[in-house]
């Protein structure tokens, strides 16, 4: 991936929360891109090969004390730049624009007059719908910019700079609601970058294939086992890297689905020739799970465990110096800032840091700068099968994110029969391929019912079905209420203690698509 022959485009963050969509727009041109850090060098930006530069939105004024800054002198290396919003504005700031507080905000859709179609906006309509978030604006770029594009209230909704390849859109092609940001996108990378839109995924495989040989050498790999996609997929390329040198662990902590452990075991033999070794640490990590309520305490209490459970059984293994983690480019981004970008922390990933510093052993990490979509794909270049690689995403900490409250034996059973019931309606419905993600919540406290002839106190399932593309954003999905009922019916029926069925129909944002 860090071969100078490697096409690509820095994406440097400025705090949006946007930059991961910025990134997903251009590799879906074919395009390979990084969201690096606002204050990057330039002399790195030289290093890297890029192509261009995307300035990411963000939610400071430019003109803040303390508010995020770039080296202006990545405006002068005669790389194509794309300022988007707060992008757009420090980037005009800095080559001698002015930037203040707008007089009429802009805030969700919005209409934009195009006034020059000769490169960004090439090939589009001169009335165009866009996305606006924004309560500061270029109010005078200064004579070296030309407009592009205005608003009744935004006369500089896009600029481009005469002289040097900065470009600059006060509103967001990336998001949805921009239904023609594909095409601006491509007009950037193709037209004004150069770009030629050849990253594919035989060609990512070649290159992490190499690249785990050479860090690897002879010694052995230690890989952790979920039965996942991500960590299947991980577990396929480093086996296709280093073969026999490769053992798997899959630590069996009480908190995965009815028979998970055993079709983890049975897909490993099918479809793989490594060593898997399984622990059955369940009683340990039930028992410091009790009283455990608050949705961080649970995460660190199973990370913990896991080290010190995975340790135990990892230094058997004699020879081994790495560990390979199915981590993907979304865990990186939500567990800490975007690497060293100003964005906050969402939430804590069981996949994402600290394991290899405790166990002392050198971390691979091959999906790192993949989203869920490229992993499938790579999945399927790697030759796995189809119910693998379509498997939803189970979270690290198991059932434990998805019992609100206390975890018990009794709570841990209801929930895993009431999913039970839910992938089966899915699946024999038609649904599951359609789903990105279907799961079961058991909510905390009781409510009121009535079976038969007598009142009832027993617990709530929600459930949860989203439609995503790369799991950053996703929507909730309008299953058929015919289908509803059957999940609902046998969920109150089969499972004891559950008078009850709901069901989820927020968005991420502002909700996350886990409960916890």
């Amino acid at each position: 991936m860090n071969e100078k022959s490697q096409e690509k485009i820095l994406i440097l963050d400025f705090g949006s929360q946007y930059a991961q969509l910025i990134a997903r727009r251009v590799r879906e041109q074919r395009v390979f891109c990084e969201i690096v850090p606002c204050k990057i060098e330039p002399k790195r930006v030289q290093e890297s090969n890029a192509k261009g530069l995307i300035f990411s939105g963000g939610p400071a004024s430019v003109y803040a004390e303390g508010a995020p800054q770039c080296d202006p002198k990545l405006l002068r290396l005669g790389l194509p730049v794309l300022g988007i919003c707060y992008g757009m504005q420090l980037g005009c700031r800095l080559l001698g624009g002015n930037v203040s507080s707008a007089r009429a905000r802009e805030y969700g859709h919005r209409r934009v007059r195009v006034v020059d179609r000769s490169d960004l906006f090439r090939g589009l309509d001169d009335d165009l719908a866009v996305w606006m978030s924004h309560g500061d604006q270029v109010d005078d770029p200064g004579p070296d910019f030309a407009p592009l594009a205005r608003t009744d209230t935004c006369p500089y909704a896009a600029v481009r700079h005469t002289d040097l390849p900065f470009f600059g859109v006060q509103f967001h092609p990336e998001v949805t609601h921009t239904p023609f940001g594909d095409r601006m996108f491509h007009n950037f990378l193709f037209r004004i970058c150069g770009c030629s839109g050849n990253w594919k995924m035989t060609d990512f495989i070649e290159r992490s294939v190499a690249d785990i040989r050479s860090q690897t050498a002879d010694a052995g790999v230690v890989c952790g086992l979920s039965g996942g996609v991500d960590s299947a997929v991980t577990a396929a390329i480093v086996h296709r890297a280093v073969g026999d040198k490769l053992t798997c662990i899959l630590v069996d902590n009480g908190l995965l689905r009815g028979g998970e452990a055993e079709s983890v075991r049975t897909a490993f033999e099918d479809h793989f020739h490594a060593r898997l070794n399984v622990v059955d640490a369940a009683h340990l990590f039930l028992d410091r799970l009790k009283g455990v309520t608050d949705p961080e305490a649970k995460r660190k209490t199973i990370g913990h465990t896991f080290i010190e459970v995975f340790e135990a059984e990892a230094r058997k293994l004699r020879n081994a110096r790495f560990l390979a983690q199915g981590t993907l480019y979304p865990d990186v981004i939500e567990s800490s800032s975007p690497l060293g970008g100003p964005s906050a922390t969402i939430k804590t990933h069981h996949h994402a840091g600290g394991l290899p510093e405790k166990l002392g052993f050198e971390l691979i990490e091959p999906l790192r700068l993949l989203f869920k979509d490229e992993v499938r794909a790579l999945g399927a270049a790697l030759g796995l099968p189809e119910d693998l690689i379509w498997r939803h995403p189970f979270p690290g900490p198991g059932l434990a994110v998805r019992i609100i409250g206390e975890i018990t034996p009794d709570r841990l059973d209801a929930l895993r029969k009431a999913d039970r019931i839910l992938l089966d309606e899915v699946r024999a419905a038609g649904w599951y391929r359609k789903i990105a993600q279907c799961f079961a919540v058991l909510l905390p406290g009781a409510s009121v019912g009535v079976m038969g002839d007598e009142r009832t106190y027993a617990h709530v399932v929600a459930v949860r079905a989203v439609e995503s593309q790369d799991f950053m954003t996703a929507d909730w999905v309008h299953l058929p209420h015919d289908l509803l009922a059957a999940i609902a019916n046998r969920v109150i029926n089969e499972v004891k203690n559950v008078n009850r069925v709901v069901y989820d129909i927020s968005s991420k944002p502002p909700s996350t698509i886990e409960w916890e």
